[in-house]
């Protein structure tokens, strides 16, 4: 099996006939140029995105990308190879409306929307096999954004956009998932989050889309699946934030504001605290709604980021002092397009 090429940007096209990746290569400028499209052999929903961040996401050793697919609720498997994408099994999702995966070496939970849930697969030998009795129920009304591993695999985390709250459960050793305990989200409307190698997990908070109200706050790991607050609500002074990204080192989050275009980014202290360093590190269209999913690459060099209403993917260069520097706007992406994974 040949490793991920450094340098590609993956993202689907959530089409409700035919899901599909668009595969992008990366020069070293941060260029993103088209290398394919390739069938996820699933459905999308068909609307404009997708609620939830994580649709698309990267093994660790960049070795496999897994895809949820809404409207046939299953989880397609790519092996990343250097000239593309190779199909290697889609299996369903163990529930209904996949919107958000995680993975963790050969270990891979899904959450499901449609009755919101987790359930967990064992990834091996370019396969999925559902892990039996691993499904675990969120609170109906959920409304669950996100899932995901924290970094030494053995927590795993859910944003709860309708009960206000996260939840995460301890992973065992032999992957099943216990919980969840559940926390009261610091702000209303938690939504995507990311964590930071050293385990501190920043959470964007939407505020139902009130004008002006977005925020972030931070949390640490206590325990596996026990996490307990660092920072409250810091505003970011903009609208409708979604998305979050940490940099490599743990000094930096970048955030999606979809009401605006705009992406605003904060320090992260040494015991995970957040400062809002810019409230508009960034921007797709200035004052123009439709930015939404984004990711690092892997090496932190790179951030890239979706604005579906403009259908391009825009990227930047990471500074060293935090700063982002525009690369350019790339087409070749629909208005449904959503979830976005770079190596």
């Amino acid at each position: 099996m040949n490793h991920a090429p450094e340098g590609a940007v993956f993202v689907q096209t959530n089409d409700e006939a035919d899901n599909e990746i668009v595969a992008y290569r990366r020069s070293a400028e941060g260029a993103l140029h088209p290398l394919g499209s390739y069938s996820t052999g699933g459905r999308g929903t068909g609307k404009p995105h997708l609620p939830s961040q994580s649709s698309v996401v990267l093994s660790r050793d960049g070795r496999w990308l897994l895809v949820t697919n809404g409207g046939s609720d299953e989880l397609t498997l790519f092996a990343v190879e250097p000239d593309g994408l190779r199909p290697a099994d889609r299996v369903p999702s163990g529930g209904a409306g996949p919107t958000s995966v995680a993975v963790h070496d050969d270990l891979v939970y899904v959450l499901n929307n449609g009755a919101p849930s987790i359930a967990g697969f064992r990834l091996a030998d370019g396969k999925l096999t559902p892990i039996e009795g691993s499904t675990r129920p969120l609170s109906s009304d959920a409304d669950p954004a996100q899932i995901s591993f924290s970094p030494d695999g053995r927590t795993l985390v859910v944003t709860e956009r309708g009960t206000n709250s996260i939840s995460s459960f301890a992973v065992d050793e032999r992957g099943y998932a216990d919980g969840p305990a559940t926390i009261a989200s610091a702000g209303a409307t938690p939504y995507g989050f990311d964590f930071t190698a050293s385990g501190t997990v920043v959470v964007t908070e939407a505020f139902g889309g009130e004008i002006g109200k977005a925020a972030a706050s931070s949390y640490s790991i206590t325990g596996p699946g026990r996490l307990a607050p660092v920072s409250g609500s810091v505003g970011d002074t903009r609208s409708e934030v979604c998305w979050a990204a940490t940099t490599k080192d743990g000094r930096y989050v970048y955030v999606t504001n979809f009401g605006d275009g705009t992406i605003s980014s904060y320090t992260i202290g040494a015991d995970g605290a957040l400062e809002l360093l810019e409230p508009v590190a960034g921007s797709t269209r200035l004052g123009e709604a439709g930015i939404r999913d984004e990711a690092l690459t892997r090496d932190g060099s790179f951030l890239y980021a979706i604005d579906a209403d403009a259908q391009r993917v825009h990227g930047w260069s990471v500074e060293t002092d935090g700063r982002l520097r525009p690369v350019g706007a790339f087409e070749g992406v629909p208005e449904t397009v959503a979830g976005l994974a770079a190596s």
